[in-house]
């Protein structure tokens, strides 16, 4: 029974998680200030929350389509997964309560607790609103990371949560552009379905342009000509890879442009030279 209630919070993703927000606390402060650890602990605890929450409202579809997972195998029960998903939330927004913690980092525990669950119960079936809470998500460790320094710490990771927000959704779009037909049989409706994968290509370009215009702008303390090359290389990757996915006319073609494993990579490294950019200012 233990290990079922370990694996329904996905613990690889939940740490991976958790320690994203360190980057977060370099860009806004430039070092890791001991005060700032437990925000790994809040992120660690909402994201398993919000998979444990995840597979409580998939139980029905997984006991058909994957009936090892916790819940349909038997190794937790529904009423467990559910008392369990309120216990880590809860636990993970208490830690917002220390006295040493921005109130800012509260909000934003609280605010994406609802929209994990929101998102569990609702919106993963909403063609868009899903695939944005998603790429929301993973922006927000970083902007829940700066928060730790307040306003000023929020805004200096606005550059790099745009770029996660745009990318991310960018990457989430063609990915369902690429499962397209596998959805359609699996009675899922998603947007590459309403308008086609040329169109969805098309969106994805936009979508990830915007990102890049704004990693370009002057808006955080170590913007500069180190930063501004850096970036640039993460830029290119991110522009050729949508570049790539624009002009698939199917779901095979998408596939076969690795537009999304390329597009993954330049996400990755935009990350890292934030980081370096942040570390040498």
């Amino acid at each position: 029974m233990l290990k079922g209630y370990l694996k329904i919070i996905r613990p690889a993703n939940s740490v991976a998680a958790g320690l994203a927000v360190l980057l977060g606390v370099i860009i806004a402060t430039g070092t890791i200030p001991p005060a700032s650890l437990p925000l790994i602990a809040v992120v660690f605890l909402v994201t398993a929350a919000g998979n444990v929450i995840n597979d409580y409202c998939d139980s029905e579809i997984d006991a058909i389509n994957r009936p090892e997972r916790p819940i349909p195998s038997g190794a937790v029960t529904k009423k467990g997964a559910l008392v369990y998903s309120v216990i880590l939330f809860a636990a993970g927004i208490a830690i917002c309560l220390l006295p040493f913690v921005n109130p800012l980092c509260l909000a934003f525990a609280i605010i994406n607790s609802a929209i994990l669950v929101l998102y569990a119960k609702t919106f993963k079936g909403m063609p868009l609103i899903g695939n944005i809470c998603v790429s929301y998500l993973a922006a927000s460790i970083f902007l829940f990371g700066g928060a730790f320094a307040g306003i000023e710490g929020l805004m200096q990771n606005t550059v790099i949560a745009a770029i996660t927000f745009f990318a991310m959704l960018s990457r989430e779009l063609l990915k369902d552009a690429e499962d397209m037909e596998g959805d359609r049989a699996g009675g899922a409706k998603t947007l590459p379905m309403i308008i086609g994968v040329p169109k969805t290509g098309k969106l994805c370009l936009v979508l990830a342009i915007a990102g890049i215009i704004i990693s370009l702008l002057p808006l955080i303390k170590f913007w500069g000509p180190c930063y501004l090359i850096l970036i640039a290389v993460a830029d290119a990757i991110i522009l050729f890879a949508v570049a790539k996915g624009a002009r698939a006319a199917d779901s095979k073609a998408l596939i076969d442009s690795k537009a999304t494993t390329i597009l993954k990579t330049g996400m990755f490294l935009a990350t890292a030279f934030m980081l370096i950019s942040a570390l040498l200012f």
